[in-house]
């Protein structure tokens, strides 16, 4: 008898068998449709022997219902898979789910139907409708779609198209993209890049496993350097997977990318409408998209042929996910150019300390971009010891830093201030009676933003109107906001420099595509002259009339119970100081700290990476840290905080006692309260060779936990709150 085993997006009932109906082919990554009581589901087919599932006799399985039309998953795929499930201790479900990311591809070939203004107007208009029809100009989306993006309801977008304002237009879902081509335009290498350059391009052709290290200072022109690959593979027919670390970086690597190679990219990020994700998947699965430049989920499409991956950015935090499947993409990109055999390439110009180690043992090839391209010149970096040259009372920027701004303003010049903080002031507090904002759902306080007139938390979204009098005391005009946020800053620039022309740069404000690409216009066409923004404007932008880059406060990442918190320090105000100086004028980056003589700032300020990095190896040696060590989470949280409180406890009650693993807590978590619930984390500590995965697993599995509890893991954690 034909029967096969599926996996269910479902963790919760394994694995399930079906029988294959007379007629029907299918086989290992089939991707079909089957019944389950009285639903359909969908599932994957998985091999028997890797995939356990209850036994079950022939007689009572239920046939398939349908294969779906689209490439089975490749048997690389699966396995990746497999790893990522194993390794992250996450369901093998969970995971197959952020393959099957669009469920609409999943039926064939289709047109649908879309709308757009027509020119008419309406016979009558009412407020809604001139919303609407001034939001959507120029727009092309499905009614929902084109609802969510003018702020009304789906019936009022449905009287437009009554009243013949809006039209409809049939799309065939599936159309190709425009084609891509290798030798489009000429580019000139230095010779350092076209080493480099050429190494990769071997590594193309050789169609192996190859783990690379792109280390470049910032400026050196890494993307025209690993672009070079892209050319090679596109040569050779095979896709390509670009992942960036920020959809706010998207817009200006499309045009670089377009300069290049004649066409666009694919693109792949939680902003694309359903349409847009139909279409990339069902191209990319079936090998007709060329180059696809996405967000971390982009790293587990199906891929018919993939021959190259490049990670840019590759040290960023926001690589690393903090929910659901808790992976970090630039460890997975590893490993599905390893089940593939095929080159990855991680750039950065400060890369992770785990990549620089991986460099230094010979796992990973190390190519190395020294200098910057052309003409340009890394910049002078100082510090102001805010101890010594305080601001003035009430003022955040030191009085050389603000001397600075005005001599750049004079030039014509533009400057960057950052400053790792969104909206106006991280608190704000009733100078009468001492009450302080703070979110309901959270153990946050409110941030205020100003340009939105609103207290905001940052961790659960929630949002209130800043009272006229105190909630507690009723005091009116009492308010009082304390500390900077970018926002203020912005105001305090406006105020020492009336005529500068100052934009705001944050996910707040470059929150589409096309935000981010609109402010890039505006720089790149001086019609801003400070920049002031958050961890968003580190990297990835060139600007060549940038000279000046103020950090605001580069004591500020070093707060906190961040284990890593020297080298995401280190990273950002490189990353930042990077942003200086990249054409033919000289650049300048100014750090305001009060510890001027921490490890971190003097490397900063003395130039001194390979210092920093030496240091900060022999201290996570010593300390047993990663790369040289093992870190894991457990994370336990419930609406009722003794009910997490009581299964942490057990928890930590039934910790296995093992000579290479050391279990701390559990604890109340920094935010004990986040969207609701009370939380409790547990920190290990194991050493590389410990089993650490499977201690888990069998001291976790033995628990049983209420309802209400949901207890998760994070291998490898970045996030310690």
């Amino acid at each position: 008898m034909n029967r096969v085993r599926l996996l269910v997006f479902n963790a919760a009932l394994g694995a399930l068998d079906y029988r294959v109906p007379e007629g029907m082919a299918v086989g290992p990554g089939s991707v079909v449709v089957a019944p389950l009581g009285p639903r359909q589901i969908v599932g994957i087919v998985w091999e028997e022997d890797r995939l356990p599932a209850e036994s079950v006799a022939d007689a009572r399985l239920r046939p398939l219902a349908e294969a779906l039309p689209v490439p089975p998953l490749r048997a690389e795929l699966r396995r990746l898979i497999e790893w990522t499930a194993d390794y992250y201790c996450a369901p093998l479900s969970a995971v197959a789910r952020m393959v099957i990311s669009s469920g609409g591809a999943l039926r064939g070939p289709a047109t649908m139907t879309e709308y757009r203004l027509s020119g008419g107007m309406p016979e009558r208009m009412t407020p809604q409708r001139e919303r609407a029809m001034e939001r959507l100009e120029g727009e092309q989306a499905t009614i929902r779609e084109l609802a969510d993006m003018a702020g009304v309801s789906e019936g009022v977008l449905r009287g437009l198209v009554n009243q013949g304002a809006m039209e409809p237009v049939t799309v065939d879902c599936d159309r190709p993209y425009p084609r891509a081509r290798a030798g489009h335009a000429a580019v000139e290498l230095n010779p350092e890049q076209a080493g480099v350059a050429a190494r990769l391009v071997d590594a193309v052709n050789e169609a192996a496993f190859a783990p690379f290290l792109l280390d470049g200072v910032t400026g050196s022109g890494k993307t025209e350097t690993y672009f070079e690959a892209v050319a090679a593979a596109l040569d050779a027919d095979q896709q390509v997977l670009v992942l960036l670390p920020e959809i706010a970086l998207t817009q200006a690597f499309l045009r670089r990318f377009e300069d290049r190679f004649g066409a666009p990219p694919v693109v792949w990020h939680s902003s694309l409408k359903s349409t847009e994700r139909r279409r990339a998947w069902r191209a990319i699965a079936s090998g007709e998209a060329q180059v696809v430049v996405g967000a971390r989920s982009a790293l587990f499409l199906p891929y018919g042929r993939l021959g190259l991956i490049v990670v840019d950015e590759a040290h960023e935090v926001s690589f690393k996910q903090d929910d659901g499947v808790r992976y970090n993409a630039r460890d997975v990109a590893v490993m599905r150019a390893h089940f593939e055999g095929l080159p990855v390439v991680l750039a950065s110009a400060t890369p992770a300390l785990e990549s620089l180690q991986m460099a230094e043992s010979g796992i990973y090839e190390r190519l190395e971009l020294p200098s910057r391209f052309g003409a340009a010149e890394l910049p002078a970096i100082d510090t102001v010891d805010l101890t010594e040259d305080p601001p003035e009372r009430g003022r955040w920027l030191a009085p050389r830093l603000a001397r600075e701004l005005a001599e750049r303003l004079d030039k014509g010049e533009q400057s960057l201030l950052f400053l790792n903080r969104r909206g106006y002031a991280p608190l704000t507090l009733c100078r009468n009676c001492g009450f302080r904002f703070e979110c309901p759902n959270c153990t946050a306080w409110l941030v205020e933003h100003r340009f939105s007139r609103r207290l905001a938390c940052h961790h659960c979204g929630h949002e209130t109107t800043p009272p006229a009098t105190c909630p507690e005391c009723g005091e009116p005009d009492c308010l009082v906001a304390c500390g900077p946020g970018v926002e203020r800053i912005a105001d305090e620039v406006a105020e020492i420099l009336p005529g500068a022309r100052v934009a705001v740069a944050t996910s707040d404000t470059l929150n589409s595509p096309e935000r981010a690409a609109e402010f890039v216009a505006q720089v790149e066409e001086g019609a801003i002259d400070v920049i002031v923004g958050t961890q968003l404007v580190t990297k990835g932008f060139h600007f060549p009339e940038l000279t000046l880059v103020g950090v605001v406060d580069a004591d500020l990442g070093l707060e906190g119970g961040d284990l890593r918190a020297a080298e995401r320090t280190y990273q950002q105000v490189a990353q930042v100081a990077g942003r200086a100086g990249r054409g033919e004028k000289p650049g300048q980056v100014l750090i305001q700290t009060r510890h001027p003589d921490a490890p971190v700032i003097a490397a900063l300020a003395a130039g001194d990476r390979d210092a920093f990095y030496a240091a900060e190896t022999e201290a996570r040696r010593h300390a047993g840290a990663p790369p040289f060590g093992r870190w894991a989470a457990i994370i336990v949280s419930s609406e009722d905080e003794a009910e997490a409180k009581e299964a942490a406890r057990a928890i930590g009650g039934t910790r296995p006692d093992l000579g290479d693993i050391a279990i701390y807590g559990p604890a109340p978590a920094p935010l004990s309260l986040l969207r609701g619930r009370y939380r409790y984390r547990l920190l290990i500590n194991a050493r590389r060779s410990a089993r650490l995965q499977d201690t888990l697993r069998t001291w976790l599995n033995a628990l049983d936990f209420p309802r209400g509890v949901r207890v998760s893991i994070d291998i490898d954690p970045y996030s310690f709150v």
